[in-house]
């Protein structure tokens, strides 16, 4: 499913780190979207802005190699980079097994699911709020 993301301006960029709250909200729904486009398993958005000052939100996902995992990865980047949201920091790429993708209050894990299954982020950060995942306001 494609789906044109709306455009951002540079005051909806502004909070925390790179976005606000609510724009971070957005922002993990078009994150994991954008994983979903590239077939990521079991993407799951948290909300661990009362429990976290590392960020408002984490998407985890899973791919099923590390060809996969690094193509989500990609995906993901460059349709935020796109909406001028700028990646802080990246981590796991070169080994395709879990990488990270830092964006300030928006944190992206793509895992293999034999990583995921081990680290159970999920279960980790049992106490943040599991948020449905939908497709993003087209505009």
């Amino acid at each position: 499913m494609q789906t044109e993301y709306r455009e951002l301006n540079h005051s909806q960029l502004m909070g925390k780190g790179n976005a606000g709250l609510t724009e971070s909200a957005e922002l993990a729904q078009w994150a994991a979207f954008a994983a979903d486009e590239k077939k990521a398993r079991e993407v799951r958005i948290l909300d661990i802005r009362s429990i976290s000052s590392v960020a408002d939100y984490f998407v985890i996902c899973s791919g099923t190699s590390s060809t996969h995992v690094r193509a989500i990865a990609d995906h993901v980047e460059e349709q935020l980079n796109r909406k001028g949201l700028p990646i802080d920091h990246a981590e796991g790429y070169q080994n395709g097994r879990w990488v990270l993708l830092d964006f300030g209050d928006l944190v992206i894990h793509v895992m293999q699911e034999e990583e995921r299954n081990f680290y159970n982020l999920e279960r980790l950060w049992g106490d943040a709020v599991e948020v449905a995942v939908k497709a993003p306001a087209a505009g």
